[in-house]
């Protein structure tokens, strides 16, 4: 049965879904400057699930068929919890556990806030209380890193959906979060794991950045969200935002640096950017619009390139090994091969903040969406932990009206960042690396149905931001 929770515990109520009474939900919880829910889903954004799927409305429907199918949201799951978790090679690996439960305890929750079916609630409640009953330590190689980015901020995200049920432990919860996900996290931040700041791909600082945010958010901790936002627009790392995305192109295309790496390291990469964007959004700070909106230039190009479009890249040399130890060099000369039948449930996410909220041109991406959709979860890319990266079903979860009142964070907390900062920065040479494909430039409507007739449509005119590349850039000698 779901109960509401006591006001000792400090949390706000889990909103009902169709056709059910909601638990009181006040938009900032007592003593705190943060929105709950306030993670990837707002009180908000939750309600319009519900009702949209009730009415019947497409591709709401759509999605949530996608969510029930799922054997993850299925309310007999039950729970493995672990007292230590291995990631890496030279342990004995159980993180498989972990992120099974967790995508198990989220598909549930999202399920309940859309449907009003307590068991489903109860069900993510028991998932979330048995791994912060038992959980002490995330460990094994350098992978431990990977495991307590990406199953931190989604068991907070998980939890943040239930923060309100009389029987969830909250406090337990939060001090998971605060002593086994997030010290691993801000230590790879501090220290990068003993080696070079180059040697990790930006999506090991992102998986950090986004454990960060999450457990700021989720712990009320100011100091902690604070971290995460600063290290996202200055940090030294690759996974800051200038390094991950080193090279604006006048096309309003900007290089994604993993490109050079792999296809599915790279969706990766823009999946957990976005992520963390979001996040900081409903919290009332825009990094979506950062530096001129720079992440929206670096998701257009992953997204073209993966659609199979031809893109430049920019010879990067990144130093490798540990310091005052081995020491190397790798270089990148151009963008990776692809297959454009490769995709992720990353998409829906950040194209609706940028067509939606904020009224802009994002045709990449509006093109890439449509081709994901409805975009699944957890369970439904492969059995491997790369299938369980994102928490997914965007298609049920961001599809949204263009609102021209939502084109400023939703929440704004006392002592929030706001966007702006640097403009991009220029005067960087770029070599072009044409990739397979034909050239996709194109500015196509952002509508839901526009989306989905964009998919096959090869060349549009117009747009908000100018996408079709102007000139080509002369080769250089990275080739």
């Amino acid at each position: 049965m779901l109960k509401a929770a006591g006001a000792a515990a400090g949390a706000t109520g889990v909103g009902a879904g169709a056709g059910t009474t909601a638990l009181a939900s006040p938009a900032v919880a007592a003593g705190s400057a943060f929105a709950h829910p306030g993670l990837l889903h707002t009180r908000s954004d939750l309600d319009r699930m519900a009702a949209k799927v009730k009415a019947g409305a497409r591709p709401y429907t759509a999605g949530f068929a996608k969510l029930t199918a799922n054997r993850h949201a299925q309310s007999g799951w039950r729970a493995n919890p672990q007292a230590t978790v291995y990631r890496g090679e030279g342990s004995p690996q159980n993180y498989a556990v972990l992120y099974n439960d967790i995508h198990a305890a989220y598909q549930n929750a999202l399920r309940y806030h859309v449907s009003g079916e307590t068991a489903h609630a109860d069900t993510a409640v028991a998932i979330l209380n048995a791994w912060s009953g038992k959980l002490t330590s995330i460990q094994g190689s350098a992978d431990r890193f990977l495991a307590a980015g990406l199953y931190g901020y989604q068991f907070a995200n998980a939890a943040e959906l239930v923060r309100g049920h009389g029987d969830f432990a909250l406090g337990r919860a939060q001090e998971v979060m605060r002593n086994v996900f997030h010290p691993v996290s801000d230590s790879f931040l501090r220290d990068h794991n003993g080696a070079v700041i180059t040697n990790y791909w930006p999506n090991w600082d992102l998986t950090a950045i986004a454990c960060v945010l999450a457990t700021g958010i989720f712990c009320d901790d100011r100091a902690v969200v604070d971290r995460a936002v600063e290290y996202f627009k200055h940090g030294d790392g690759m996974g800051s935002v200038r390094h991950a995305i080193p090279v604006v192109h006048d096309d309003g295309l900007a290089e994604w640096v993993e490109s050079g790496r792999d296809q599915g390291h790279a969706l990766l990469g823009v999946g957990l950017m976005g992520t963390v964007c979001e996040m900081a959004w409903n919290q009332g700070i825009d990094l979506y619009g950062y530096d001129d909106s720079r992440f929206l230039k670096g998701a257009q190009y992953v997204a073209k390139w993966s659609l199979g479009g031809d893109v430049p890249y920019t010879a990067n040399t990144r130093k490798k090994g540990a310091i005052g130890g081995w020491s190397g060099s790798e270089t990148a000369t151009r963008a990776a091969g692809v297959d454009p039948a490769m995709t992720r449930p990353i998409w829906a996410m950040i194209a609706n903040h940028y067509t939606k909220r904020r009224g802009l041109s994002a045709s990449y991406v509006t093109r890439a969406a449509a081709k994901a959709a409805p975009e699944g979860g957890g369970g439904d890319y492969g059995p491997n932990s790369g299938g369980y990266d994102q928490l997914g079903f965007g298609t049920l979860a961001f599809t949204r009206d263009r609102d021209p009142v939502d084109a400023t964070p939703s929440a704004r907390p006392s002592g929030a960042a706001s966007g702006g900062g640097a403009q991009p920065q220029g005067g960087v040479s770029a070599s072009a690396s044409p990739a397979a494909g034909r050239d996709l430039a194109a500015t196509g409507a952002e509508g839901v149905v526009g989306w989905a007739a964009a998919a096959g449509v090869s060349a549009v005119a117009g747009g908000l931001l100018l996408l079709r590349r102007r000139d080509r850039v002369r080769r250089g000698g990275a080739e």
